[in-house]
């Protein structure tokens, strides 16, 4: 069967739009690619010669401009990388990381220095030893296991070896004794935890799918619903919110902390407020000022020395002679926003259960759909609650408290020694004092705020 005749192509009659390519180079000001005419089709031997010839200088073209374009890409990036050498280079010479040069440092600058020297030793080290591992790799450097002793490094003639061939063999030999049984050590361990996290990660599963089956989930005792709907039995609940600069998020959480369906007479909003920015200070005032002239009990707090951070803020609030008023207190952060109902659904867990010291909701959020980060944020989140918190809150009544969606019993808190500025996870160091103590956790994951 012969082959089919590929000269179709040349038959019809085609007709081009030239393409202009403005180069960036001032020596090369403009470019014009033809394309293909009539008369580059003819079927004569010289005709096509001459279509490969301008074909080519096409493609000649063509490869120069990426080829410019490629050039100044590369020195686009060589330059930021040499700039910001120069910048990481002048700064650990000086010994700064940050731009805070007007707050005083207590720091002794001897020992700083002396910091910053070892670390500069150990990066050149590591730089010296890499460019040895590379030497050897190019140049086929293998010692097997007879060659690795030190009679043949110091009885073989030094003219068979030249002094990289020493030095790294001498390295390879510091490992082989030093370096390697720690680092076998510390992978064995690792690997001994990646075990044990798989099989906890497991059994947590597991677990979860056996509260799925049985449907098990945390209900408040039926009095406790009868006191709230028909008795009217609302215990004194006071809702915190701690915020820093939050302008973008104060007006949603104050608004819905405040059309929380309790009593006025049985609830109290504390805005502990770090703002240290006046202008914030001054929209959040307003925000609750105009709170207070419609009806709801809200009152604004400001620390002018912020020791301790979000502890420190959490427990200011607690110092108020009036907390003891109060039986329950409920926290948010300032990009939380309760539903209406979140008291009634949360307070009756506690009702006649005098062990009950903590009552979690689940979060919730409003960009979960944004992007890939945030898609993936909300699946490592959901487990954490659906499976971790909901696991341990139904079978060992513990779990570490989120910081925020939460109902502490004030009690529990005092007895636990309160809010600890000690730590920046005052929320876990605060959940495992109280445990310690006996006191029981509930996690509710059909409640999300």
């Amino acid at each position: 069967m012969a082959l089919p005749s590929f000269n179709w192509w040349g038959k019809g009659s085609h007709k081009g739009t030239p393409v202009v390519v403005t180069m960036e180079n001032p020596n090369w000001s403009m470019v014009e690619l033809e394309a293909p005419s009539e008369s580059d089709f003819q079927t004569s031997t010289v005709t096509q010669e001459k279509a490969r010839g301008k074909n080519a200088k096409q493609l000649t073209w063509v490869l120069l401009l990426k080829a410019h374009r490629a050039a100044g890409c590369l020195t686009s990036v060589a330059s930021t990388l040499f700039s910001l050498g120069s910048t990481i280079r002048r700064r650990v010479i000086s010994g700064q990381t940050d731009n805070n040069d007007s707050t005083p440092s207590t720091e002794n600058k001897t020992v700083k220095t002396r910091f910053y020297n070892c670390i500069k030793a150990f990066l050149w080290l590591s730089l010296l030893l890499l460019g040895f591992e590379i030497a050897a790799y190019f140049k086929g450097w293998h010692f097997g296991a007879p060659k690795l002793q030190l009679q043949y490094i110091f009885t073989a003639p030094f003219g068979v070896r030249d002094l990289f061939d020493g030095l790294y063999t001498r390295w390879v030999l510091i490992r082989v004794g030093y370096l390697a049984p720690p680092l076998q050590f510390l992978a064995n361990v690792c690997i001994i935890l990646f075990i044990v996290q798989s099989l906890d990660r497991l059994v947590l599963c597991l677990g979860c799918f056996w509260i799925r089956f049985k449907k098990i989930k945390p209900i408040p005792k039926q009095d406790a619903i009868v006191d709230l709907e028909e008795n009217g039995f609302f215990p004194m609940v006071l809702v915190q919110i701690p915020m820093c600069n939050e302008k973008e998020v104060y007006q949603q959480s104050i608004a819905a902390v405040c059309n929380l369906d309790w009593p006025k007479s049985k609830i109290l909003i504390q805005i502990l407020d770090d703002s240290d920015e006046p202008t914030t200070q001054l929209l959040i005032k307003e925000e609750v000022h105009k709170w207070q002239q419609e009806g709801a009990r809200i009152v604004y707090r400001h620390r002018v020395i912020r020791d301790g951070y979000k502890a420190g803020n959490l427990k200011s609030g607690m110092s108020y002679s009036y907390v003891k008023e109060y039986e329950f207190v409920a926290i948010f952060d300032a990009d939380f926003q309760p539903a209406p109902d979140f008291l009634k659904r949360t307070i009756p867990h506690f009702k006649d259960n005098e062990d009950v010291g903590l009552v979690q909701a689940r979060w919730s959020f409003v960009n979960k759909d944004e992007n890939l980060l945030t898609r993936l944020q909300n699946v490592n989140l959901s487990f954490h609650f659906e499976v971790e918190q909901q696991v341990n809150g139904v079978f060992i009544n513990f779990f570490g408290f989120n910081g925020t969606a939460g109902v502490w019993r004030i009690k529990a808190l005092e007895e636990s020694g309160g809010w600890l500025e000690r730590t920046t996870v005052e929320d876990m160091d605060i959940a495992v004092r109280a445990h310690l103590l006996g006191w029981k956790f509930v996690f509710i994951n059909d409640v999300e705020v």
